[in-house]
């Protein structure tokens, strides 16, 4: 299924039911707590509540909260007047501010240190804030969606994550289902993905084959959708004929998948890797940033490499 402007991919009962909430809570104010493992869509089902919602037209903003600098929490969040610390030469709105009355997205929420924590505490309790050297009382308006993969009632119960504050969060809550809780989504989702890299990569052609259908059905997808689209842009970028078999996968997907085959005429790991580095990096026309994330590898480690097999 799909809405009018975000894709979500619901043939499986599990999934379906977790349309269902999001279609129900879309138009409340009220803050949402998204749980789920990492990787399983928590960050488009989010969107997905804004879209649905009434403030689809308003800012989305999300606000990544483990990147946060913790010398520096107020101000991105809260913003400052000028002079209101050394190098504050002018005033700087705040994420809560740009944010109007949109959705502000909480990624990675279990992130916070203590004290930040306690700041998002206060902005829940009485959705207000002032900027830092200010005076003026300024008021939330924005919708907060916090997502976590955290185990929040542990990440309390080892003195992680402040019970308050989860008390508050917690009022609508959606749990995401791991992949491999919802396999009736599998292949739509692979057959998505699919679309979006022929388009990506020029291969208009490029197709599954039955082989490989069964296959990325019986995985279990530990990694979840992330580990199904990296597994699927890599198949695409590596493989040199439109069909792609068991073969342009990784062996782990392949030996759970029971597509093992013959190891006759398999060939050294470095060839293997020398000619995957190279097919990633042309059809990426050597960006090294994007070749290294398709690779799974740091951007240091894709550089090390390409000096190590000469790849020009």
């Amino acid at each position: 299924m799909t809405t009018e402007r975000l894709p979500w991919i619901s043939e499986d009962p599990a999934s379906l039911r977790v349309l269902e909430l999001a279609q129900k809570v879309a138009a409340a104010p009220t803050t949402l707590l998204i749980t789920g493992e990492s990787g399983t869509g928590k960050d488009y089902l989010a969107r997905l509540v804004h879209e649905l919602g009434p403030r689809r037209d308003a800012p989305f903003l999300k606000i990544d909260c483990a990147s946060l600098p913790p010398q520096l929490v107020e101000s991105e969040l809260f913003g400052h007047e000028r002079g209101a610390f050394t190098g504050a030469i002018e005033r700087k709105l705040g994420r809560f501010e740009l944010g109007g009355s949109g959705t502000i997205v909480l990624d990675e929420i279990a992130a916070l240190s203590s004290a930040a924590q306690s700041k998002f505490l206060r902005i829940l309790q009485e959705r207000a804030f002032e900027r830092l050297g200010g005076t003026e009382t300024l008021h939330l308006e924005a919708r907060l969606i916090a997502l976590t993969n955290v185990d929040l009632p542990a990440a309390i119960s080892s003195g992680r994550f402040r019970e308050d504050l989860y008390f508050r969060l917690n009022v609508l809550t959606i749990a995401v289902p791991p992949l491999r809780e919802r396999r009736a989504d599998i292949m739509p989702l692979a057959d998505h993905l699919l679309r979006v890299f022929r388009s990506v990569h020029g291969r208009p052609g490029v197709h599954l084959s039955d082989s490989t259908r069964r296959m990325l059905s019986a995985y279990h997808w530990p990694g979840n959708i992330r580990e199904l689209r990296n597994a699927l842009e890599r198949a695409v970028v590596f493989s040199r004929n439109d069909k792609l078999e068991p073969g342009n996968f990784p062996e782990n997907i392949r030996a759970e998948g029971g597509a093992v085959g013959s190891t006759a005429g398999l060939r050294s790991l470095e060839d293997v890797e020398r000619e995957v580095i190279a097919a990633t990096l042309e059809a990426t026309h050597f960006r090294i940033g994007r070749a290294a994330e398709i690779l799974g590898i740091s951007r240091k480690t894709l550089l090390d490499k390409r000096k190590k097999y000469g790849l020009k």
